[in-house]
């Protein structure tokens, strides 16, 4: 007996990160100090040594059961993409600069090939963000996942001086909400989306007019990432006053976590046009239109309060950075939460 034949192939664990190292090599910044396949990343502070209070922000995620989409395409280019734009995202909203990242894979057998597919995708995802991929771990785990199946999570650190910080602390009544367009379902409700279509070839190659693509196509659709917008919009001159990415729980949970105490939230529900791919699964799955904000992104990825006076520059930033927004509502004094209206 040996690892081998236990389920666990060392040489084929080698391999993969001879295949990953071309990926990973296109992601690295002048302040990584260390190489591929060590035991640990080491990332010099020195670049960041002027800030007058340098705060390091943090973020961990995985992608969940869209993974489940995935195995059945056969398609693991893009799920390192939702991996790293789920940690990226919520430290660009408190207003960090991502710096690196460290991805972990648990699979039941590890096919290098697949796995330096899935690394490919946290590859441009980094590269998107701006962040360093210093490290990660692939684990074969055989008899905990199935041999064709895998998890996908990962943890990011970023940088930004205390006085920058995106805390929500100053918004007031009166203040514009923003939104900024998503990719589509990004990597929440999942669950409740293989639960409505049916999760097999046929269904997920079938071809929709109104998608302009297949289900599994506009399923698979990796998460947008919003870090270079919101630095445009920064270096507009613009003051982010509070920043939600709008991940699980939807629009009634993440809305309010940016907010002051007796300050309340009201979304204009026709702001803006909400992608077919909501209206399939609310139609298809009998959802009701509260669970479908409770659950969803809805077409909005990211939701900014700023001062009124700086809507159009706020408008103007997210356009060039390649972005869609929307003015979707405002601020009113009020208990804490959000009205959909």
């Amino acid at each position: 007996m040996d690892y081998k034949k236990a389920g666990v192939d060392i040489e084929a664990g080698y391999k993969s990160v001879e295949l990953m190292k071309e990926h990973v090599k296109g992601t690295m910044r002048p302040e990584v100090l260390t190489n591929i396949g060590g035991f640990s990343g080491a990332f010099s502070m020195a670049a960041f040594k002027n800030m007058e209070n340098p705060t390091l922000v943090s973020g961990t995620d995985g992608v969940g059961t869209k993974l489940k989409v995935a195995f059945l395409m056969d398609k693991h280019d893009t799920v390192g993409i939702d991996c790293v734009a789920m940690c990226v995202n919520d430290i660009a909203c408190a207003g960090g600069e991502p710096l690196f990242f460290l991805d972990y894979i648990a699979c039941g057998k590890n096919e290098p090939e697949k796995i330096a597919t899935i690394v490919s995708g946290v590859a441009n995802g980094c590269k998107q963000s701006g962040a360093a991929l210093i490290g990660g771990e692939t684990a074969e785990m055989p008899g905990f996942y199935p041999i064709d199946e895998y998890d996908l999570a990962g943890f990011a650190v970023g940088v930004v001086d205390e006085k920058d910080l995106i805390t929500g602390k100053d918004i007031k009544a009166g203040d514009t909400l923003v939104g900024i367009a998503s990719s589509g379902i990004h990597s929440n409700g999942f669950s409740l989306v293989r639960s409505v279509f049916k999760m097999n070839e046929e269904s997920l190659g079938t071809y929709y007019e109104s998608l302009g693509r297949t289900l599994g196509e506009a399923l698979i659709e990796p998460t947008k990432i919003y870090v270079n917008t919101l630095k445009g919009i920064k270096q507009s001159g613009v003051k982010i006053k509070g920043c939600s990415h709008i991940t699980g729980g939807g629009f009634y949970e993440n809305i309010p976590r940016m907010l002051p105490d007796g300050i309340r939230a009201e979304v204009k529900k026709d702001s803006y046009e909400i992608p077919p791919i909501f209206k399939m699964l609310s139609t298809d799955g009998d959802i009701a239109e509260h669970m479908m904000y409770n659950t969803f992104n809805m077409g909005i990825g990211m939701v900014l309060a700023i001062n009124s006076a700086d809507v159009d520059k706020t408008l103007a930033a997210i356009s060039a950075a390649g972005e869609k927004g929307f003015v979707i509502g405002n601020t009113i004094s009020g208990e804490k939460g959000v009205t959909l209206c």
